[in-house]
């Protein structure tokens, strides 16, 4: 802690950034005499609240404090949830709304015309008793920047990574006290409010997996971007977001689901990568247990494919998004570099059938023991966890000096030869049909050179209708005018 309540932190002997503590935080906003609200908290007591109440000046900025622990009073007050559960984004939302509405309608606008009404509102579960589940909740604000001002929302999920009730308490209420600050002094830069949210806290305390800004203040902001931030500042190992663009909680959409997966840059995604999901798909379905409406189809790009000389590339990042959701896809971005790490991942929210997808030279890396170096038993361990489970490999073809090489005819380290025959002579790897040979020859390095230097003949090897996307938003670097010119 430095001097005056400040958190200082360092890089050498140099203070690049100076954090207020949690009372000057709350102090600043209960100073503030035109920030008014409520506090609704469920679930881990009013942790968020106590320290507004403790930072002095409380009683210009706490409308209400509340914690409806009943059920039956939760149900009366909010209305009663569909699918009888309570730790829920629908429950937040109406929690949030709910108590917006009644300071609107219990607060004489004309008596105060400069107040900016705020609703925060929490909803989790905190460790079990026999502490098998860590806990997970909802937290978010609803809130106005100017009186007149239309409602911005900011809503997260979070996971509790402590093995202790208390100590997830106190952890959610400091969070709770960086999302309101954050919201009102750093509405303007969201990427630095998602940074702020982890002041006083760290890494191995709390998990945020989903966030999402709404409202007049974040017309501006793309949810997908800022899922993104969360796997790039390692807030969670990955985000999801659906065809229409917006995050969705991966716990929610994975929970028991059989789950087909397919890993690629996708910089473009082209007709190999429809293929193979295609195919792979139609071979998925046909095994034992697996029911086509209970399967999830999700289409992987780790951090690493997302990096450009060490850093990540945002716009081109976007460009993969808008492809890949026009053709009705979900997308989970990840920092897991190694499959089986991604199956581990899976394997948290699911014990259903799984597959992956893959080509040949993925194949032969997962042989490679480099990869496995940090692992106390290697690369046994690592397949111990990539095939526990009854998991396959759906291996699509490669085209190599005009032979196709499968999973019967590829070569991996010869140190690795059996352990490889183990595996595909066991039915783990599987090939994937291939009915049009020409597919073999598209590359998406390729593609984007073509695209890049405007040579033509690139739109072909595309999926249809992703050409005229490129070109209309000109991803991926598509200049009309190159094209013109050298035509």
């Amino acid at each position: 802690m430095g001097n005056n309540g400040l958190d200082i932190k360092l890089k050498g002997d140099k203070v690049i950034e100076q954090i207020p503590s949690l009372k000057d935080k709350a102090l600043r906003i209960n100073l503030n005499e035109n920030i008014y609200g409520t506090f609704a908290e469920i679930g881990a007591g009013q942790e968020t609240v106590r320290h507004f109440f403790r930072s002095g000046g409380s009683s210009g900025t706490i409308a209400k404090a509340m914690s409806a622990y009943d059920k039956d009073f939760s149900d009366a007050i909010y209305g009663i949830e569909s699918d009888g559960r309570y730790v829920t984004e629908s429950r937040l939302k109406k929690m949030l709304t709910h108590e917006v509405d009644l300071i609107e309608k219990r607060l004489d606008r004309e008596k105060h015309p400069n107040k900016m009404f705020f609703s925060y509102a929490n909803t989790v579960a905190t460790i079990d008793f026999a502490k098998q589940f860590k806990g997970h909740g909802w937290v978010g604000i609803k809130y106005q920047i100017e009186p007149d001002e239309d409602y911005n929302e900011i809503i997260l999920h979070i996971r509790f990574k402590e093995t202790d009730a208390r100590l997830q308490q106190e952890t959610l209420g400091i969070l709770g006290v960086n999302l309101i600050y954050g919201a009102y002094y750093k509405y303007n830069d969201p990427k630095k409010l998602l940074r702020y949210l982890y002041d006083h806290l760290d890494k191995d305390q709390l998990e945020i997996d989903t966030i999402n800004f709404s409202g007049p203040r974040f017309a501006n902001v793309d949810n997908r971007l800022m899922s993104l931030q969360l796997v790039k500042n390692g807030m969670t190992d990955a985000v999801m977001f659906g065809p229409d663009g917006k995050n969705i909680l991966p716990a929610a959409v994975l929970y028991k689901k059989n789950i087909l997966a397919l890993r690629g840059s996708f910089r473009p995604v082209t007709k190999v990568n429809m293929d193979m999901y295609q195919k792979s798909l139609e071979m998925f379905v046909q095994e034992n247990k697996v029911d086509r409406e209970n399967t999830f189809v999700i289409f992987e790009i780790t951090l690493s494919n997302l990096r450009s000389e060490g850093e990540i590339d945002e716009r081109d990042f976007m460009d993969r998004a808008e492809l890949l959701c026009s053709l009705g896809q979900t997308v989970m971005i990840s920092n897991f570099q190694e499959y089986y790490k991604v199956v581990e991942y899976f394997s948290s929210y699911t014990k259903a059938r799984m597959g992956l997808v893959m080509g040949v030279n993925n194949l032969i890396d997962i042989f490679d023991e480099k990869y496995y170096r940090h692992l106390s038993g290697g690369i046994l361990e690592a397949f111990g966890k990539l095939f526990y489970r009854d998991l396959k490999v759906y291996l699509y073809p490669m085209e190599d000096d005009d032979q196709i090489i499968t999973s019967q005819n590829l070569k991996v380290h010869p140190r690795m030869k059996e352990l490889y025959k183990f595996f595909a002579y066991n039915g783990k790897v599987v090939d994937v049909p291939v009915n049009d040979k020409e597919n073999l020859k598209i590359f998406s390095r390729e593609v984007l050179k073509m695209i890049n230097s405007g040579t033509p003949g690139w739109e072909k090897m595309l999926p249809y209708g992703t050409a005229d996307l490129i070109k209309h938003h000109q991803l991926f670097g598509y200049d009309p005018n190159k094209v013109l010119e050298e035509a």
